[in-house]
């Protein structure tokens, strides 16, 4: 059966720029996932929140699109919606959290995948969705 996930904005950065760090290879485990992906034929999930959050770091939709031209046959991109924007709005407000972090945890549930992030504040809505890390799917 095919698996989705969905990449929190931090691990997209990991992947595009290869951001290792002494003893924490984020970027390694970012490619290293990617591939897996690849080779089970897996699906990745992205969104306009994170299109937004790229953008916001300098990032253009022409340059995602071209950074990933290669592996558009994974890809599957949605749209948030009202009702989203809407809880992760009372999530944010309610359990101290960045609002479009806990927007991509509601799209992530409910596009049944799994979210993948090192960010620890994702913890705080396991009873929305679990949240692996990526070195621990590879």
């Amino acid at each position: 059966m095919t698996e989705k996930y969905y990449f929190d904005t931090s691990i997209w950065l990991d992947f595009f720029e290869d951001r290792n760090e002494p003893n924490l290879p984020k970027g390694e485990w970012a490619h290293r996932l990617f591939n897996k992906i690849i080779e089970n034929n897996d699906q990745i999930i992205y969104s306009d929140n994170t299109l937004y959050e790229l953008k916001m770091l300098g990032y253009s939709e022409y340059e995602f699109d071209a950074l990933l031209l290669p592996f558009k046959t994974i890809l599957i991109y949605v749209q948030s919606t009202e009702k989203q924007i809407s809880r992760a709005k009372d999530l944010s407000l309610k359990r101290n959290l960045p609002k479009r972090d806990a927007l991509h945890a509601l799209i992530a549930r409910d596009n049944k995948s799994t979210l993948i992030t090192l960010d620890k504040h994702f913890h705080r809505m396991g009873d929305i969705i679990k949240a692996q890390r990526p070195q621990d799917l590879i």
